[in-house]
């Protein structure tokens, strides 16, 4: 079985980017592109491609050969970016570049796995993407006999008088569905040194 390429730059991403590379031109400084993942691993990971000057990669960049340019990517998002592919489509407004990455916010643990490497998993990538709107967020203290899982909550979760509401009805439901061996989640924040604390 023939291994899938770490990268596929469709022929029309390479035409795009060539137009591209092309309007800013200097024959005193040819231009490359090179990939950086930011937040790998996260739900916040995102794909940034920019201009790279001959000479301006990385020696640790892994550098990929097209016919008109070189296209490097940066150590760390080698990975991330591991069967991905870019792609440009034209549409009524001139065209899109479409970037597939499948790995780029990480692999969810196997059911085997230990609890809280999927524990921390559904918080990274379910649980505070979700809370971030509301400027909070959670984190793993503990799980004691592998069994009970305690939080703490902070940013605007921190003193929040409806914590309480989003632990039960939100947080330790979606972990235990995920995690049937939980039996039970505990908040071990002290909400009196919040902004907004509701014990007295």
């Amino acid at each position: 079985m023939q291994n899938k390429p770490l990268l596929l730059l469709t022929p029309a991403a390479q035409a795009h980017f060539c137009a591209l590379l092309s309007k800013e031109a200097d024959p005193e400084q040819p231009l490359n592109l090179r990939i950086a993942v930011t937040d790998p691993g996260t739900m916040k990971a995102d794909v940034g491609i920019s201009f790279c000057p001959i000479g301006d990669q990385d020696e640790t960049d892994l550098e990929i050969k097209y016919p008109d340019f070189n296209l490097y990517i940066d150590r760390d998002s080698i990975a991330s970016m591991r069967e991905s592919i870019i792609d440009f489509k034209i549409n009524d407004f001139g065209g899109q570049l479409s970037v597939k990455a499948p790995f780029i916010k990480g692999v969810a643990p196997k059911s085997d796995a230990p609890l809280h490497e999927r524990v921390k998993y559904i918080i990274d990538n379910e649980i505070n993407p979700n809370l971030a709107g509301h400027g909070g967020f959670v984190s793993l203290v503990d799980i004691v006999d592998n069994r009970t899982v305690v939080l703490r909550f902070g940013g605007g979760c921190h003193g929040c008088g409806m914590a309480d509401v989003t632990l039960k009805s939100g947080i330790e439901k979606s972990l235990m569905q995920q995690c049937p061996e939980i039996t039970a989640v505990q908040d071990a924040t002290d909400h009196a040194l919040g902004e907004n604390p509701y014990y007295a």
